[in-house]
């Protein structure tokens, strides 16, 4: 299946819908193929706009899915059409509801002990015939060879059909881009999903959601930490697209 990409401060974001996103995670689950998917917000495209490493992660991903309602936008403006949102914690919930009628397993990689324990009694009470194959908290410091070799072998003898890695941007895509073709399952850098659904993190109400309002919801959670990413990625990122926009629209036809 192949996605129309449009480009975004330089990270080419695939332009699809919510059918077409957890019915590619399917096929590719059911094959266990290798693939890694990232969930673009503001902070992550515009992380790849000033970081070629971390760019190049981006725009090798067999699906660079529009998360946050900016990037969304950005992505309908550019190719013309309505864009969803495609978020790390609706991701997670829409594939496990399909993977378990269809017998599809997962493997969680990533947070704390805690939060894994806690995430896995509710992905347990919600989805009782989904399988979960495994689950592994990374210390955090970089590991050493041998240990990151015996992770990737727990994470392939589990037979798991899709791997949800939450280790937060940038991390997270680096690790999943170091390891594709490693893992023999697709992954997906699903970012505070963890902590969203193991109930350590409150999420937006629903209209906040559908009216592009989360990322405020998440700031009054977290003023310290996300005040200043919020107000430095958010400037840039407006600046950015602007500079884009506008030249598009010199460059382009009459």
């Amino acid at each position: 299946m192949k996605h129309d990409c449009q480009p975004v401060l330089g990270a080419r974001i695939s332009v699809l819908g919510w059918d077409q996103a957890i019915a590619q995670l399917l096929d590719w689950g059911a094959r266990r193929a290798m693939r890694y998917i990232c969930l673009c917000n503001v902070h992550s495209v515009v992380t790849s706009s000033r970081n070629p490493q971390f760019r190049s992660v981006i725009n090798n991903a067999d699906l660079a899915a529009p998360d946050g309602a900016p990037v969304a936008w950005a992505v309908g403006r550019l190719a013309g059409r309505r864009q969803e949102r495609i978020n790390g914690p609706d991701l997670m919930e829409r594939y496990m509801e399909a993977a378990q009628e269809c017998g599809q397993s997962i493997y969680l990689y990533g947070g704390s002990e805690a939060t894994l324990a806690a995430l896995q009694q509710t992905i347990r009470r919600r989805y009782p015939r989904l399988r979960i194959a495994g689950a592994h908290a990374p210390p955090f410091r970089a590991l050493s060879a041998e240990e990151d070799q015996a992770a990737v072998d727990a994470i392939n003898d589990s037979g798991a059909n899709m791997v949800f890695v939450g280790l937060g941007c940038p991390k997270q895509e680096l690790w999943m881009g170091a390891h594709c073709g490693r893992i023999a399952a697709p992954m997906a850098g699903v970012g505070a999903a963890f902590d969203y659904h193991a109930g350590l993190l409150k999420r937006a109400p629903p209209w906040w959601r559908r009216h592009g309002l989360e990322w405020l919801h998440r700031l009054g959670q977290e003023p310290r930490r996300l005040a200043r990413r919020y107000l430095v990625t958010n400037t840039l990122f407006i600046v950015g697209m602007a500079r884009q926009l506008f030249a598009g629209r010199v460059d382009g036809p009459p």
